[in-house]
């Protein structure tokens, strides 16, 4: 079935230069039906690419444009060759004849590509006819290897954990304790939190991590401000010590009174700290350790704590500054960096602060013996008026927003607010931003999620102004996008985890699972689709995953179970159908999984054993299913430990819900603290059968 037509279909001409540019004029949101974009959408769209397609003379002088310069190339601005197989048909189709000349990463100079280590490469082709040309030449592990062997982990929303030391939200001392504990202690391979990028400055700052200023830096919000060793000059202060007061008011509010989890007081109290741990001066190897990661990180972190010092002066959305300042190389920039020198070196050391925080995490974790450690996490993109598309505005399709098209779950689409990188000039830069964003993230990552990882491969473009439903599909370079996130990957030693939940198009995870990046599945959304729709029995699960029961945009396990999230959504009027439907389906679907794990003998009497309550019992026997699963990686939700309810984030709200600001906390909603977790008998015991089941497991077979 082919749904309607748009008022204003792409015409033959606009739709062939649309596909020469990598726009699709169609999409497909279910089998057997095709949805064809909007003519306004696609000229839209061509436009933030550079491309006038306003009218038809316009679109066919573009088109002949774009065939001539196609059909006149002699090499693609970037070309890869996955280390060990045949050479790319990009060089293998140069005319014969073609003088090959390259450049290594390391400055040697080579006439044969072949054989050449990992890296990016410059490679420059000159044609018998004259015609040369040069190309970014990625060479690439043809995969990441997988996790050596089984392991289980934690996932926890970083802020959400507090303990008796945390400023009013967990921080990274916090993440280094969970570490420490959960390998030492309980045998735990990994540790999953959420993005930790630097988030757009408020009042009022936005909540959720997936929406930052910068992808690039962390956010020194995440500070243990006690852990800083020039803290120790200024802990005997007054001022010090009624910025310690009031930190524990704001940390007895979260815990004792029920408050919820207020960032930007959180960063007033520990900015105040900041400027005066700032005052003390820098020990001579403390001083050269600074100057090192600041010739390391160069012109990106000049930059990103430049616009944190204009933020300062002229707000946080650099397309309301003053004209001079939104260029970044501009001589009133420079003039501004100059003037505001203090303020750019004082961000300059928040950023430096926290690198070697998140680096003591990841050293902890690894001191305690996880394989992994500590799962970082990437968000698809940033903030349209932050930090990076400040910095990198070449690279930013401005006027476009990231969103998802209409489907079964949402007939309006999303708009998620975030501007996406221009494949053309990606590509043209050898992919500099990716790898660069990837480099610094694998400083301190023994893995890496990644938000929305189909995006790798196609992004949907939303035009500003525009409702999501009047968008199109850009694709991008999947190879070229693949070949760099391996690379840096390998480099790093690390692990890649796609989070490739909902709809997925055909011959991405396939893609994917050649590579070596795993994928991601969840419990409930395991079914036969293909068959009779019933749960998946996990011998039939796919060995190359991360295998969880939620996640932080779903509900925990206690509330799947109790269908309490069927009624948190009846309260907020999100029902898309009359609430004794949603509740007649959440009970069906409980008792099918429930059947399953009773048959399966994961319940008390029924072979799994234990002396704990009814719900306790039952969310042990969902983790004692995920471990009978070939999944190489195995994650609890760390909420589920203590029977938590409410999800840290509810699709669909804003005002509506307190999304990104609830502690982590038990049944009856009281917070928990860090420390009353590393005691819980519940904890304790849901984590041994992790423990003691994946003793027992099927190990996933290798990947290929």
């Amino acid at each position: 079935m082919t749904a309607p037509r748009p008022v204003d279909p792409p015409t033959e001409d606009l739709s062939r230069l649309a596909g020469l540019h990598g726009v699709a004029t169609s999409y497909s949101p279910a089998p057997g039906r095709t949805v064809t974009a909007s003519a306004t959408a696609v000229t839209l769209v061509l436009a933030a690419l550079g491309v006038d397609a306003g009218t038809p003379g316009a679109v066919r002088a573009a088109l002949a444009a774009r065939e001539r310069r196609l059909r006149e190339e002699l090499l693609p601005p970037t070309v890869v060759w996955w280390s060990g197989e045949p050479r790319p048909a990009a060089l293998a189709g140069l005319p014969d004849g073609t003088r090959l000349r390259v450049t290594t990463e390391q400055g040697e100079t080579r006439a044969d590509p072949a054989h050449l280590p990992p890296g990016v490469h410059r490679l420059t082709a000159t044609a018998p006819d004259g015609r040369s040309a040069g190309t970014h030449l990625i060479v690439a592990p043809a995969r990441l290897p997988t996790p050596e062997r089984r392991a289980y982990g934690l996932l926890v929303q970083l802020y959400s954990l507090l303990s008796r030391r945390s400023w009013g939200m967990g921080d990274l001392g916090d993440l280094g304790e969970l570490a420490s504990w959960a390998g030492r202690a309980l045998g735990a391979g990994f540790l999953q939190v959420n993005p930790l990028h630097a988030a757009v400055p408020g009042p009022p700052t936005d909540p959720s991590p997936y929406r930052p200023s910068s992808r690039r830096f962390p956010d020194p919000v995440h500070l243990r401000i006690e852990d800083v060793p020039e803290f120790a000059h200024v802990a005997g202060r007054a001022e010090t010590g009624r910025l310690l007061e009031r930190a524990g008011r704001l940390r007895e509010a979260v815990l004792d009174k029920g408050a919820l989890i207020d960032r930007d007081a959180v960063w007033e109290l520990k900015r105040q700290a900041l400027e005066l741990i700032h005052e003390v001066p820098l020990g001579p190897g403390r001083r050269a350790a600074y100057r090192d990661f600041l010739a390391e990180r160069g012109r990106a972190l000049e930059d990103h704590a430049t616009w944190c010092a204009l933020a300062e002066v002229h707000g946080s959305d650099w397309h309301r500054w003053p004209a001079g300042l939104r260029d970044p190389r501009s001589d009133e920039t420079a003039r501004a960096r100059a003037e505001l020198a203090d303020r750019v070196d004082f961000h300059c050391r928040l950023a430096w602060l926290t690198d070697t925080q998140l680096a003591a995490a990841q050293r902890a974790a690894r001191e305690a013996g996880m394989p992994v450690g500590i799962v970082h996490d990437l968000a698809v993109g940033v903030h349209p008026g932050g930090a990076d598309t400040w910095a990198q505005q070449d690279h930013f399709a401005h006027g476009m927003s990231v969103g998802a098209p209409p489907d079964a779950f949402n007939a309006r689409g999303q708009d998620w607010g975030l501007p996406p990188w221009r494949p053309d000039r990606l590509a043209a830069s050898g992919y500099a931003p990716f790898r660069q964003l990837l480099r610094a993230l694998f400083r301190y990552a023994g893995a890496l999620r990644i938000d929305h990882v189909m995006g790798l491969f196609r992004l949907w473009w939303v035009p500003r102004g525009h409702p999501p439903t009047q968008g199109a599909y850009v694709r991008y370079d999947a190879e070229a996008m693949l070949a760099v996130l391996v690379l840096e990957a390998a480099r790093a030693g690390a692990v890649v985890i796609g989070e490739d939940l909902g709809t997925v198009e055909p011959g991405v995870r396939e893609a994917l699972r050649e590579r070596g990046v795993l994928g991601t599945s969840v419990l409930w959304f395991e079914r036969d689709w293909a068959g009779d729709g019933r749960p998946l029995p996990p011998d039939r699960w796919r060995p190359d995953c991360l295998a969880t029961a939620t996640t932080h945009d779903l509900p925990p396990t206690a509330a799947r179970l109790t269908g309490e999230h069927v009624e948190l959504r009846d309260r907020l009027g999100l029902l898309a159908r009359p609430p004794e439907e949603e509740r007649a389906e959440a009970a069906d679907e409980r008792g099918e999984w429930l059947e399953l794990l009773a048959r399966l003998g994961l319940l008390p009497g029924t072979g799994g054993g234990g002396d704990a309550s009814a719900e306790e019992a039952e969310i042990q026997a969902v983790h004692r299913f995920l471990v009978r699963t070939p999944a190489r990686l195995v994650g609890v939700w760390l909420p589920d430990g203590v029977g938590d309810r409410r999800p840290q984030n509810l699709p669909g709200t804003s005002d509506e819900y307190p999304n990104w600001r609830l502690p982590v906390a038990d049944a009856e909603g009281r917070p928990v603290t860090l420390e009353e977790l590393a005691a819980s008998p519940r904890v304790r015991a849901l984590l041994d059968v992790m423990r003691e089941s994946a003793d027992d497991a099927p190990a996933g077979p290798a990947g290929g």
